[in-house]
């Protein structure tokens, strides 16, 4: 106990050897790397070869992705994993980055570690990723697809009139384009499978 109370008085007490103008820029600089080393891996786990980096990534969910047009189009614009996963602003980013640790830690555990549990799980995962793009209002989807940016005279038909419908009735993305970048799970309901 002693020897704790000693700790926290010189933790508590001024520097001897050093002034407070050289404690603060030591503490500046030291927070500043600190800053970009956390930011620099945030970063990094926002890439395509860190999501896939894993097999269980990279034999199922990915190979479905580089089949659509997120993946391969016309103009070359690539969406890649973190686009549609994580969100952009940082508040939300950090609140997703946490909640993926669950994800890593079902890595580490082997709850999805072959082919046969992903599939197991496959509903499982993608309920809980429809709720989190419903409650954002689609938000990672909006980064690139507005109702504004939308020219529904290049549209056909039955898409402007759906657009238009989901526009009016205050529909997010994910209620009709489950399965864009995946394939759809087995054992939805006719409610989840919508558009």
């Amino acid at each position: 106990m002693a020897a704790k109370q000693g700790w926290w008085a010189k933790l508590r007490s001024p520097s001897v050897k050093f002034s407070l103008l050289t404690l603060l820029g030591g503490g500046f600089i030291a927070g500043i790397l600190f800053w970009g080393g956390f930011n620099t891996g945030m970063e990094a786990t926002n890439t395509l070869p860190f999501c896939i980096s894993c097999h269980e990534m990279r034999n199922t969910v990915y190979q479905e992705y580089k089949q659509t047009i997120h993946y391969s189009n016309r103009t070359g614009v690539r969406a890649v994993c973190s686009d549609c996963h994580v969100p952009k602003d940082w508040t939300h980013k950090i609140v997703r980055k946490v909640q993926a640790s669950k994800e890593l830690y079902g890595k580490v555990m082997g709850t999805i570690d072959t082919v046969e549990k992903f599939e197991a799980k496959r509903l499982t995962l993608a309920r809980r990723e429809w709720a989190r793009m419903k409650a954002s209002d689609s938000r990672e989807c909006r980064n690139c697809h507005t109702f504004d940016g939308m020219d529904v005279e290049k549209q056909k038909s039955r898409a402007a009139k759906q657009h238009e419908n989901a526009r009016n009735d205050n529909m997010t993305c994910i209620d009709c384009h489950k399965g864009i970048a995946h394939k759809k799970p087995e054992g939805m309901t006719e409610e989840e499978a919508g558009g």
